[in-house]
């Protein structure tokens, strides 16, 4: 069987640019899935192929799912990885859209597949998205930091180019792996306070959208996005004024953004552990009372 598995071939993409986005380490608070998934479904962007998880998922890491069909029959869902098209009329360029879970292995052979997908497809350019957390307050504008084939976009996009140096993920590899094959390609990273590591953000998401629409050229109606992000900023607003520790813990980083205060000192805080803990739980609480604000 082959691993790229075709429902079928899309024809006449105009200059298309190949969008990647994997759950898992990549993917701090959802923001990348949740960005890539968001500009599918405001495009109307539709399914044409997936990639077989055989050669590629060890299923003890990444379990398939059993599911009821009409409550009679059990289905099992395998973790795919799909790929979407989405053709943009008013733009100058076609997008194609592709997401999944971060594989498990074979990550050259994974790669390489990609690339022969993007030949096949006369693909421009290939743009990944990715979430890291970082020591950021929720209260500030998100950080997008990133890196590009063409140090002209970098600047163009107003990206803080990254220095990071350490483990890395697939959308490091498929980076790396089209430099090598003289692709055109950039990387956007956004930046999710690692307080709040454990709910999804979309207002890093929102912040994503945005910078991919100036990188390609597409833009999509974001309001259902921004109404979210303001959703969650309330949210954590109030979770934060309800423990002494965690606001004096974001004062610090919002004195930090600002270059007016001193540097963060960690033996002087509580643990990150604590803070996500203990947000958590305020949220679980806040949605268990109906308030009707909750994370999205």
């Amino acid at each position: 069987m082959q691993p790229l598995q075709w429902e079928r071939r899309p024809d006449g993409l105009r200059a298309p640019a190949l969008v990647c986005a994997f759950k898992g380490w990549n993917d701090a608070g959802d923001a990348a899935t949740t960005a890539l998934q968001f500009v599918g479904t405001a495009l109307g962007a539709t399914r044409f192929a997936t990639i077989d998880p055989e050669e590629f998922f060890d299923f003890q890491a990444t379990r398939p799912q059993v599911k009821l069909v009409e409550g009679l029959t059990r289905k099992i869902e395998w973790p795919e990885v799909e790929i979407y098209e989405a053709r943009v009329p008013r733009a100058p360029r076609d997008l194609i859209l592709l997401t999944g879970s971060e594989p498990s292995m074979r990550w050259r052979t994974f790669c390489q597949l990609i690339l022969d997908l993007s030949e096949a497809l006369g693909v421009q350019m290939v743009v990944s998205l990715g979430a890291l957390l970082a020591d950021v307050a929720h209260s500030r504008p998100i950080g997008i930091s990133g890196l590009s084939s063409d140090p002209g976009l970098v600047e163009r996009l107003q990206l803080t180019p990254t220095s990071y140096e350490g483990p890395t993920g697939i959308v490091g590899v498929l980076q790396a792996a089209c430099q090598s094959a003289a692709i055109p390609s950039a990387s956007l990273w956004a930046s999710v306070p690692h307080y709040i590591a454990s709910a999804p953000n979309p207002k890093a998401a929102l912040a994503l959208v945005r910078k991919l629409e100036g990188l390609v050229g597409v833009s999509v109606d974001a309001s259902e996005l921004e109404s979210a992000a303001g959703d969650y900023e309330r949210q954590v607003n109030l979770a934060v004024q309800s423990d002494p520790d965690v606001q004096a813990f974001v004062e610090r980083l919002e004195r930090a953004a600002d270059e007016e205060g001193e540097p963060l000192d960690p033996t002087e805080l509580p643990s990150g552990d604590r803070l996500a803990s203990d947000f958590m739980r305020f949220l679980k609480q806040r949605g268990n009372e109906g308030s009707g604000g909750g994370t999205r």
